[in-house]
């Protein structure tokens, strides 16, 4: 049983409302904490918002047993996450000692009553279990709430729009072949073990602590060899793989050799087993993409190449820039408006800059009403311009390679260069962004990856709406303070 907050106050419980948050302050937790107090006090925006939660986290369960977190701690905790990019273990301890969160989550009490404490456990339950539908859907209301509450925008006013992509690191070491190797195998021998933990008559695995160090120490020397110099290199990176290939072999023969003889009696040992054959499937190829590469002077085709075994979503990324080379994960598009609010994003899976635009402004143009719209070389294709310039006057896409000399008059043209040189903006909401906790994602499978993101993009833009509530406080503090010197 989950409710949106506690609305029966008890003795000595302050009220939600009333959190103080200093318009003095340019912290990025009190610029979040005064955008969420916001939405709380309007009944129209708080009111969807928990509709939102309500239909997605307490969808096809009773309202009956034990009391839930409340769905507005959730939604504050899990923004405050992103917001200050920390881990769960300091969210739990600002969760149990940050006064003015507490407060605003509504489970401050005041001095002298018995307080009330979460467990890293519960933070972390629930917090997760935030879906990338829910967040999306979030993201769209405050949205709006930030145009027309925060920067009052009027419905005929047009937005200025840019885009642009950068990439969302996982969090993944740097692959090759054989560390890869080395992954899959130590991953098959941590599933033997949880069978031995089990069942304490299986044989044959006595040495299973020999397996594992010979492999790593194998994987270790052939890793020194291809990164050292001097003569004879090739021979002794040859000899190391040769005798790391036939210890892995020796385990795939072992592994194949004992599989059947492993106990299924539950659904644990059925997973169990299951998760064995997946790594035992990628020692074998990983064997193979080493023995093709060292041992037969192969030049292994990217699309068979696999840069996590556990991440496996995870793409190499060129983006042609000198710091880093490449990155791996997936590249993301923001686009953002005047206000510095995002207004979209798209995941991008093995695709391109050019290949999403019209995806993109399909989903734009039937939302909002678009006077411009910048983006770089990256976003070019002979198509792409045309066709949203029949729908936007301005469209600010520089031509990628050659250009015609009635291109290159636009191009230098003064509002050309103009909205270009504006373009620019984009890459410190990149920036801020990463500060938010997009530079590299902690979380772990493509789904938690995508809800990672969109809670990313929704403490953003909450900060900047925060940010934009206290300047206007502020003014308005300073504009109090000089009435009297004005009227004398």
């Amino acid at each position: 049983m989950r409710k949106r907050f506690e609305q029966q106050l008890t003795i000595g419980q302050l009220p939600i409302e009333e959190t103080f948050i200093n318009p003095k302050s340019k912290n990025a937790i009190d610029e979040l904490l005064a955008a969420l107090k916001e939405i709380y006090c309007n009944k129209e925006y708080n009111e969807r918002i928990f509709r939102i939660l309500e239909r997605h986290i307490k969808k096809d369960k009773k309202a009956t047993g034990r009391r839930g977190m409340d769905l507005w701690v959730i939604f504050v905790l899990a923004q405050l996450r992103l917001c200050l990019n920390i881990s769960y273990e300091m969210l739990h301890n600002l969760a149990n000692n940050h006064q003015t969160l507490r407060h605003l989550m509504g489970v401050e009490r005041a001095f002298g009553y018995e307080r009330i404490a979460f467990e890293y456990q519960n933070i972390y339950d629930n917090v997760s279990a935030l879906s990338d539908e829910l967040v999306k859907e979030l993201n769209a209301v405050i949205l709006e709430f930030g145009h027309r509450q925060v920067f009052k925008k009027k419905e005929a006013t047009a937005l200025r729009l840019k885009t642009d992509s950068f990439v969302v690191e996982s969090n993944v070491h740097f692959p090759t072949d054989y560390n890869l190797l080395w992954d899959s195998a130590r991953k098959c021998l941590d599933q033997v073990s949880k069978f031995l933990a089990k069942y304490s008559d299986i044989e044959g695995w006595r040495k299973i602590a020999n397996w594992r160090g010979e492999m790593k120490g194998l994987m270790r020397e052939l890793g020194k060899a291809s990164s050292s110099g001097g003569k004879g290199k090739h021979d002794r990176v040859e000899h190391a793989a040769k005798k790391y290939l036939t210890k892995a072999k020796a385990l795939v023969k072992k592994l194949s050799e004992e599989l059947p003889n492993f106990p299924v009696n539950d659904t644990i040992d059925l997973a169990v087993i299951l998760t064995l054959e997946y790594f035992m499937a990628l020692v074998d190829k990983h064997v193979d993409l080493v023995e093709r590469r060292i041992l037969k002077g192969e030049k292994i085709p990217h699309a068979e190449k696999l840069f996590s075994v556990f991440e496996t979503y995870t793409e190499w990324v060129k983006k042609g820039k000198l710091h880093p080379n490449v990155e791996l994960g997936k590249k993301l598009a923001i686009t953002t408006d005047q206000y510095d609010l995002i207004v979209d994003y798209k995941l991008m899976h093995e695709t391109q800059d050019r290949d999403i635009i019209l995806e993109v402004a399909d989903r734009l143009l039937s939302r909002y009403n678009i006077s411009s719209w910048s983006f770089d070389k990256g976003f070019w294709n002979k198509d792409n311009k045309p066709i949203l310039e029949l729908e936007i006057p301005k469209v600010i896409m520089p031509k990628l390679g050659k250009r015609t000399k009635a291109q290159e008059a636009e191009e230098s043209s003064r509002p050309f260069k103009r909205l270009k040189n504006k373009h620019s903006a984009i890459e410190s909401n990149i920036n801020e962004l990463e500060h938010r906790g997009l530079d590299r994602c902690p979380d772990r499978g493509i789904h938690h990856y995508s809800r990672y993101i969109g809670l990313a993009v929704c403490a953003y833009n909450l900060k900047k709406i925060g940010r934009q509530i206290l300047k206007k406080e502020r003014e308005e503090l300073k504009r109090l303070a000089h009435q009297p010197s004005q009227a004398a």
